[in-house]
């Protein structure tokens, strides 16, 4: 058994995370920590997790780095700078699901996220946690950055058209929905339920923080200077996430092939399923796994390849992928852990 800590494990990431790692059969959770929850009991704060009896403690690294091996950051970005270095001094695989090790450049980051990188040195240790596309980077790896959940179902959408060359114009529309949990444990005015019943809303349109995390992947993926226009909305739902990415592709493209590009591209992907012809994915059919749906579809009047892909933001967009990434790093099957049937109603 490996032992593994989990800090931030009170939110709604937090929470998945400790849901899957008490799952595992080969992790053994022996930290959670929490600044808001310390001293609570996690199935008082959470009866639905019972078994666990682990009290949160507050999230100091030195005493973390003194009982377990594998540490998951389920924190608030900006959070993970202070706590990384001491963890990666220590020895331990840090698993970390925040922004603050994704991006390659520092400059790119302080420009994002309104304050310097003070861990530049780990930015060249960190690789990039979305095993679909970047697989062969992670095993062995000592710290790993897990993408944001945009990112993740965007990325997946685009690789395969983008990595055979088909799409002719670096500008990249991507237009995605989430559920309310992506806005974190803590409530604001626009996160409330009276603000969110029965409504949809449009925010941080051309100023979302994934944004630049986006065309990192697509210039990875071999797309040169990409140019992302991404816009995220807020809808009444608790969880998942719907990605619809628009790319423009050479004329007389047939969507038959296209089709074939992309399952051929995901065959043998654990947790990828690409739909057949005229059907498009749905939140409800991810719900709770660690799964990504998408439906590729061609607006040939256009010219645009219409490619949707659905996830469950709090799963194969955070938790279920650290998880899934902890697997590779320890050399165990990937899919451990995580591929229980999910609910259909």
């Amino acid at each position: 058994m490996t032992r593994v800590a989990i800090i931030g494990a009170a939110g709604y990431a937090g929470t998945e995370l400790t849901r899957l790692v008490l799952a595992h059969p080969r992790l053994e959770l022996v930290a959670v920590t929490s600044a808001s929850e310390a001293g609570k009991r996690v199935s008082d704060i959470y009866p639905a997790l019972a078994g666990c009896d682990l009290v949160y403690a507050e999230p100091e690294a030195a005493g973390i780095a003194g009982v377990a091996e594998i540490a998951f950051l389920a924190v608030p970005h900006t959070a993970a700078l202070a706590i990384v270095p001491t963890l990666a001094e220590a020895g331990l695989v840090v698993i970390d699901a925040s922004a603050d090790f994704r991006l390659k450049d520092p400059v790119v980051y302080a420009a994002w996220y309104g304050t310097p990188h003070t861990a530049p040195a780990l930015l060249g240790e960190a690789v990039y946690g979305l095993p679909e596309l970047w697989r062969n980077a992670i095993p062995g790896a000592r710290l790993v950055a897990c993408p944001g959940c945009y990112p993740t179902a965007t990325l997946l959408a685009a690789a395969p058209a983008v990595e055979a060359g088909i799409v002719i114009s670096d500008r990249v529309i991507v237009d995605a929905k989430s559920g309310v949990s992506g806005a974190g444990r803590s409530a604001t005015p626009g996160t409330h339920f009276i603000a969110v019943n029965e409504s949809v809303v449009a925010y941080k349109v051309a100023s979302h923080r994934h944004t630049p995390e986006i065309a990192q992947g697509l210039a990875d993926l071999g797309l040169a200077h990409p140019r992302v226009a991404f816009a995220p909305h807020l809808v009444p739902m608790s969880r998942g996430l719907l990605a619809t990415v628009y790319l423009e592709v050479e004329p007389g493209t047939d969507i038959d092939e296209v089709r074939a590009l992309y399952a051929a591209r995901y065959a043998g992907e654990p947790f990828v399923t690409v739909h057949e012809a005229e059907r498009m994915p749905a939140t409800a059919e991810v719900r709770g796994s660690n799964r990504a749906h998408i439906g590729v579809a061609l607006d040939e009047p256009s010219g645009t390849l219409i490619v949707t892909c659905a996830i469950d933001n709090l799963v194969k967009g955070t938790s279920g992928q650290a998880v899934q990434c902890a697997n590779i790093v320890l050399g165990l099957p990937e899919t451990m852990g995580l591929d229980q049937p999910v609910p259909v109603i």
